[in-house]
């Protein structure tokens, strides 16, 4: 059934279904990655909030280093202006996270794109196919509705593929963008609870 309407559709299905393949492709890669488990262990945490409790911040900016989640890269900024003042804190932190989320909304673009380009794709194949509906009435006229009958459907298949890739894509744009900024935020609120951490005398206003 649908291998008849993908053939009906037209040469236009094929960049619709590549885009879908892409879409689809990304959205998958993008969730495996950003599993809070892997943006934030746990166990990285734990054991910097210790070491910072203990005061051993070198220690716990030497396991920062070692680390390659986001979070470390966060910490590890934090705990590199920890002897600087709040507003100097603030901002390290700030500017580590802006860093942080562009990686993790790496390739997430492609799904804002895909679910623009894939309603133009589809008004393309009915262009394309009312092109070739036309051309049927030029030559025998509007008598033979079988005859016409392919074009129409070429352009009905691919406004509803293209709808199809479409909106799928803008929705798990959505979410990627979301679930990146959530945890870019929890980051950050981590980083400035590790930093509370610190005597007074370490961070001087």
């Amino acid at each position: 059934m649908l291998l008849d309407l993908f053939i009906k559709g037209g040469p236009v299905m094929w960049p619709i279904l590549f885009c879908s393949i892409v879409a689809l492709a990304v959205f998958l890669e993008r969730i495996w990655v950003l599993q809070q488990k892997k943006v934030i262990p746990p166990k990285l945490l734990t054991n910097v909030r210790d070491l910072v409790e203990k005061g051993k911040i070198s220690e716990a900016r030497a396991l920062c280093d070692a680390d390659s989640s986001p979070i470390a890269k966060i910490l590890a900024a934090a705990l590199n202006t920890a002897y600087a003042t709040k507003e100097e804190l603030k901002e390290a932190v700030e500017e580590a996270g802006k860093l942080e989320i562009r990686l993790l909304e790496k390739r997430v673009g492609i799904l804002g794109v895909i679910a623009a380009i894939g309603p133009l794709l589809g008004l393309l194949g009915t262009v394309t196919g009312m092109i070739r509906t036309f051309e049927v009435i030029s030559i025998i006229g509007t008598g033979d509705a079988g005859k016409l009958a392919g074009g129409i459907s070429e352009a009905l298949i691919t406004t509803e593929f293209g709808l199809f890739v479409a909106i799928p894509a803008l929705v798990a744009h959505r979410i990627c963008t979301s679930k990146a900024e959530n945890l870019t935020h929890y980051m950050e609120q981590s980083a400035f609870n590790i930093l509370s951490l610190l005597k007074p005398k370490r961070v001087h206003s």
